[in-house]
């Protein structure tokens, strides 16, 4: 972009780099060109559109999250904090009537990522271990499911596999894809042309799975 400024969209949102040195006139210049820029680029992409999109909760919905059907019950209260349970296949969810609706609504998203998370644990460490075992069998330290929009997937450098809660709206090969692709680097920690032969050898048609993802992300929230 011109005047040295950058401009970025990514699943958490639009990113503005200013240079230092930039005047203030010129700094409002380019965020107003920066607005416009987003405007333009979420209205082009459809999985843009859907990402961006606030989902709305009411008491009583349906959800189908990994093939799991979960129905909400909600209730409003003037206490400060928020309160989660699963029971039954119900999601009870207790939420403060004394913040924004915007609070709200974020709020919503990590209680039912954090419920949910809790419900597919095991079966997702089940998983994991099938899968390094089958392929690896490396060591892991901690397998742990959590709400992360930054990315599907991590792996540290001392075996702690972590995978986005939003994984769980994706088919379970593209789900087996990012464990293989995590698990793959307790092997290569880095994205090397070695570590893509790894990836290849665990699981072939794991481009169409990236392809998906690249696709269908949009989909894959609360």
């Amino acid at each position: 972009m011109r005047s040295g400024s950058r401009f970025y969209l990514g699943r958490n949102g639009g990113i503005l780099r200013l240079p230092a040195l930039m005047s203030p006139h010129q700094q409002n210049q380019e965020t107003c060109r920066f607005y416009e820029w987003v405007r333009q680029k979420v209205r082009a992409k459809q999985t843009m559109q859907q990402h961006f999109s606030e989902k709305k909760y009411n008491s009583g919905d349906g959800l189908r999250i990994g093939g799991r059907d979960y129905t909400l019950h909600i209730e409003y209260t003037k206490n400060k904090t928020h309160f989660a349970q699963l029971r039954s296949g119900v999601i009870y969810l207790r939420l403060s009537s004394v913040i924004t609706e915007t609070e709200r609504r974020k709020a919503v998203k990590h209680l039912l990522s954090r419920i949910v998370a809790q419900d597919f644990l095991q079966a997702i460490i089940e998983r994991v271990q099938y899968l390094n075992k089958r392929y690896f069998n490396r060591k892991i330290n901690n397998i742990s499911l959590k709400y992360n929009l930054s990315n599907w997937g991590s792996c540290s450098s001392k075996g702690n596999i972590n995978l986005s809660t939003c994984l769980l709206f994706a088919p379970d090969d593209v789900v087996d894809y990012v464990i293989i692709h995590e698990l793959a680097h307790l092997v290569e920690m880095n994205h090397s042309p070695q570590f893509w032969r790894i990836v290849e050898n665990a699981i072939p048609t794991y481009k169409a799975k990236k392809a998906w993802l690249k696709n269908n992300w949009g989909n894959c929230s609360f």
